[in-house]
């Protein structure tokens, strides 16, 4: 007879989360859908245009350089946070005290919002009065001062510098975590086969991370979708649009240009693009859930 209000239970437990993903998922991109299709300034009465933006997409330039830009910062803040996250993490899974440490001083950037980290590296690589120029002319390295943000090329790998300092001590979370599931058998096991010091790491510790790695690169190849907040507070997109990732670009099409419409279509863009990206991860990575591949797994 209980078993009856099993299946009511599961419902009513899957009701808030449910309710949640509806109010603040899908129902404000289904209003950019709507919003999609007209041309609107935000004030003056809307008016249908139908898929006339969308046309104008194609028809872009900036448009198409924002998604260039899009992809090469996912790409580049990839391949920086990847190595180091997993390197700091796999460190501080280890039993020494001073590990422990350390890892509070890793952790910092995590403590502060990305408004104040981008205003804090804003003061730090300014060209006249910054503190890396000042180091660099100190040591005599005068050729290799910059105006690290000036330069729309440099401006980039600059940006995705920050970005990555910014979330590599998240990542090393997920790999310290990771590491730390392995269990110790194997590394036993690997010891008696002869395996020592970095062999030990490639034959056990980066195998089992299989699950960690997806997680952490899923992570950061859709979180690059939503880049703006640093890039507004350090750049503005500028110089001229070397930094204009989509979400940038999306923000001055919709609020400074007033094309709510055309907005809205980056927007929806945005939105499917993180799907489709997350959906292609997990089926090419054959990932199921975050843990470490335990053996025999």
């Amino acid at each position: 007879m209980e078993n009856r209000y099993v299946p009511l239970s599961r419902y009513l437990f899957l009701a808030p989360a449910t309710l949640f993903f509806l109010i603040f998922a899908l129902f404000p991109m289904g209003l950019a859908a709507y919003f999609s299709l007209l041309h609107w300034n935000g004030i003056s009465n809307p008016r249908f245009v139908y898929f006339q933006n969308w046309v104008n997409l194609v028809h872009d330039p900036l448009a198409g350089q924002a998604i260039v830009l899009t992809i090469k910062m996912m790409v580049v803040t990839w391949i920086i946070q990847t190595p180091i996250s997993m390197a700091i993490g796999v460190f501080l899974a280890g039993k020494e005290k001073v590990r422990g440490l350390m890892g509070v001083f890793y952790f910092f950037p995590l403590l502060f919002s990305s408004a104040a980290i981008g205003l804090t590296w804003e003061y730090i690589l300014n060209p006249n009065f910054g503190v890396v120029n000042a180091v660099l002319q100190s040591l005599g390295l005068t050729s290799f001062a910059k105006d690290w943000l000036g330069q729309p090329q440099l401006a980039f790998y600059t940006i995705a510098a920050v970005i990555a300092w910014q979330f590599i001590p998240f990542h090393s979370l997920l790999y310290q975590a990771g590491t730390l599931q392995i269990p110790q058998p194997i590394y036993d096991a690997a010891k008696i086969d002869g395996a020592t010091g970095i062999n030990l790491f490639f034959k056990v510790t980066l195998p089992q991370l299989k699950y960690t790695i997806t997680t952490s690169s899923l992570l950061m190849l859709t979180g690059a979708l939503t880049y703006f907040d640093l890039i507004y507070v350090m750049t503005g997109g500028g110089p001229g649009y070397a930094t204009s990732v989509l979400p940038m670009y999306m923000y001055k099409e919709a609020f400074v240009s007033q094309r709510i419409g055309y907005g809205s279509v980056l927007a929806v863009l945005l939105a499917v693009g993180g799907i489709v990206l997350s959906i292609m991860v997990l089926k090419f990575t054959g990932f199921v859930k975050m843990e470490s591949q335990m053996e025999g797994g």
